[in-house]
């Protein structure tokens, strides 16, 4: 302890300033070497592999640009040309849609299938000359897959078929595959499966031929409309709303059964949209069995029918329709008095335009 207090505390000094100078050049060292690798750092090469082409990459062998900041080269107009989309759009044409399907040609695994529908979904909306340039074997091609035990590939087959489904010289193709489709949606309870399914049929003009198994579904396709899932529900009543037209279908749809709080479809606390498509449907019925063709037989219906449900004696239709005449929704309201003056005049009374006839009445209270 021979030192002196001053000697000590400027040897304390100098040793502090010689560890915060080791630790600095070590913070610096780190940080050179997270910079030198980060530089060196690049994407991996692409390959062939289903999941490169479907993350659109350039091609075999080639890097990947970070989708974060793609940097592709600029065009003559200053527009980059690195999405296939640009490229399209300057008269080239991408390839890619062509390998997408090309890879679907091969073995893949589940996921794989379903990242490559969807990534040619995605193409075929894009891409519209290159998807107007594809065959019908290519259409085949995804309509085998609806036939994949996995449910994930066959809704991405339905969502590709759907676009598909807007060129024109692919629908009769398509058409082929409606049989497929009600069979999977009348036998998979799977939400997806459902709206993706109804999606296309809703989108194809349906042969005469597919009628006798859309009767068959029609116990399934009531039960989609009374679950809870709003986008189900509307699809499928726009595909009822399209039967109800059908003569060969109407009876069958009417004397389908259904469940006793039907009428809750009608609830003023309904979406709009949805509301807006049931009424449609209810109009369509209603004009239907008022036909002079639909009336020139007896029918008979179950207690629990449709018919029952809408029109039958012990109905409380009118109570709802009459409170959706005020819905906020003004294309509610007037489809609603679309449904009531279709129920208060047959369209066969044509010798009495102006009139309604003075048989019973579903709105004697309201009068």
């Amino acid at each position: 302890m021979g030192k002196s207090i001053p000697r000590c505390l400027a040897q304390l000094d100098i040793r502090k300033s010689v560890v915060s100078l080791a630790t600095g050049a070590g913070a610096i060292y780190l940080l050179y070497k997270a910079i030198k690798a980060g530089i060196k750092c690049q994407p991996p090469l692409c390959t062939n592999s289903p999941i490169c082409i479907a993350r659109e990459c350039p091609g075999p062998g080639e890097r990947a640009l970070p989708q974060e900041a793609p940097a592709p080269e600029a065009s003559p107009v200053g527009m980059p040309e690195g999405l296939a989309i640009e490229r399209e759009r300057h008269g080239r044409d991408s390839g890619e849609l062509r390998r997408l399907l090309r890879s679907l040609e091969y073995k893949q695994d589940e996921y794989a299938k379903s990242m490559i529908l969807h990534s040619i979904t995605r193409c075929v909306y894009l891409l519209e000359a290159e998807a107007a340039s594809c065959t019908t074997d290519d259409i085949r091609l995804v309509g085998d897959m609806l036939d994949d035990e996995d449910n994930s590939v066959k809704i991405q087959a339905l969502n590709t078929l759907k676009a598909f489904s807007g060129i024109r010289k692919f629908r009769l193709k398509i058409q082929e595959h409606a049989i497929k489709v009600l069979e999977l949606i009348s036998t998979i309870w799977d939400t997806e499966l459902h709206i993706a399914g109804l999606r296309l049929l809703n989108n194809l003009p349906l042969p005469d031929y597919v009628h006798p198994q859309l009767r068959r579904v029609m116990p399934a396709l009531m039960e989609i409309l009374q679950s809870d899932c709003i986008l189900s529900q509307v699809q499928v009543i726009r595909l009822l709303s399209y039967m109800a037209q059908k003569n060969d279908l109407l009876y069958d749809i009417l004397n389908c059964q259904v469940h006793c709080d039907f009428l809750k479809l009608f609830q003023s606390s309904q979406p709009g949209s949805l509301l807006f498509e049931v009424l449609v449907f209810t109009e369509r019925l209603s004009e239907g069995r008022n036909s002079p063709h639909y009336r020139a037989v007896k029918w008979h219906y179950n207690e629990q029918s449709l018919h029952e449900a809408l029109f039958g004696e012990e109905s409380r239709l009118a109570d709802r329709l009459l409170a959706l005449v005020i819905h906020p929704d003004e294309e509610v309201q007037i489809q609603a008095c679309k449904v009531i003056v279709s129920l208060q005049c047959p369209q066969d009374l044509g010798v009495r335009p102006s009139s309604c006839p003075p048989t019973r009445s579903y709105f004697k209270s309201a009068e």
